[in-house]
């Protein structure tokens, strides 16, 4: 257990990569100090709180993203940070307020906080393939995105993709200040992040799956590009641990048009009530592949798909979200 007397901090702990994340810190030995908006919201935390090693390891912390040295004394003693937190919903009203602020400046805040701690050793970050991909670049099945690539502020603004926008932003500026200030910091960007889940509600990544296994008519004309949580997890435990990480990481198993997802969800439950149809002919954004060389060369396993689907599935009939 090669955390064993080591502490870190994991923020936004409640969030669905980080209930993993937490999961595996604590099952590697290390004290976790994890931070949540509302820590007697036992939706929250009950599944945190439930977790091998949280009696004897994990301290929650209230801390909102956009407090100045909410993070302060959280992060006092550790060795590690994971950053996690950020804001990841549809039907936003006022993005600046509601996911740029939060993203930028709540990552800024942390990694001030990160600062004035000498004992930390590397700083973590969650950001998305959202801050690599968009970019009005051509994209197709022959086109290999890479960590070279960096979304571009412009074009997400115009083209109203405000969650894209926001972590691309919290990205830049993370680069820049650690860069700056002369800390250690990698970043990690995965694709669609499905699985189980531990929290008790559904997130907005596994939420497409959900809406195909409720029985919907069509199902929508897009692609994923998909990723299993329990890879994404365990790429930050190996982003700390391992000394010769650096820079970013992209996370990504498959590529892939919904159409084929339902196809596999088909062959693996074949009595489920499955859209035939999809809902239109206007694609969001075209099939392309990801790079896993970095992420390997990282110790990264990738999960295949059809076990992370099924793993999702299982978890949100465990947790009775659907019917079948």
């Amino acid at each position: 257990m090669s955390g064993t007397g080591k502490v870190v901090c994991v923020t936004g702990a409640s969030g669905y990569i980080a209930s993993w994340l937490v999961k595996f810190l604590l099952q590697r030995g290390y004290t976790v100090k994890a931070t949540v908006r509302n820590p007697s919201d036992p939706k929250k935390t009950e599944h945190l709180l439930a977790l091998d090693g949280a009696k004897e390891r994990l301290h929650l912390f209230k801390a909102e993203l956009l407090d100045k040295g909410a993070f302060d004394s959280v992060v006092d003693g550790c060795e590690g940070v994971f950053h996690t937190a950020s804001p990841f919903y549809f039907g936003v009203k006022d993005p600046q307020a509601e996911m740029i602020d939060p993203a930028v400046k709540g990552t800024l805040n942390v990694l001030r906080s990160c600062t004035k701690v000498p004992s930390i050793k590397r700083v973590v970050v969650t950001s998305s393939i959202a801050a690599v991909a968009f970019n009005g670049r051509p994209l197709g099945p022959d086109v290999i995105v890479d960590e070279t690539w960096f979304s571009d502020p412009t074009f997400c603004e115009k083209s109203n993709l405000w969650y894209v926008l926001s972590k691309t932003l919290a990205e830049e500026a993370a680069w820049k200040y650690t860069k700056e200030n002369g800390m250690d910091m990698v970043s990690i960007n995965p694709g669609l992040v499905l699985g189980p889940i531990l929290q008790p509600t559904v997130n907005t990544s596994v939420e497409p799956i959900l809406k195909l296994l409720n029985g919907g008519e069509t199902y929508p004309n897009t692609t994923f590009r998909v990723i299993d949580v329990r890879d994404v997890a365990n790429a930050h435990v190996l982003a700390f641990e391992n000394a010769s990480a650096h820079g970013r990481y992209l996370l990504v198993e498959r590529g892939m048009h919904c159409s084929e997802v339902v196809q596999t969800l088909r062959k693996l439950y074949p009595a489920l009530s499955l859209p035939e149809k999809c809902a239109n002919e206007k694609l969001g954004m075209p099939v392309f592949q990801v790079s896993k060389e970095r992420a390997k060369s990282l110790g990264v396993n990738f999960t295949p798909l059809e076990v992370t689907l099924k793993d999702a599935v299982e978890s949100l009939r465990e947790k009775n979200f659907f019917n079948s």
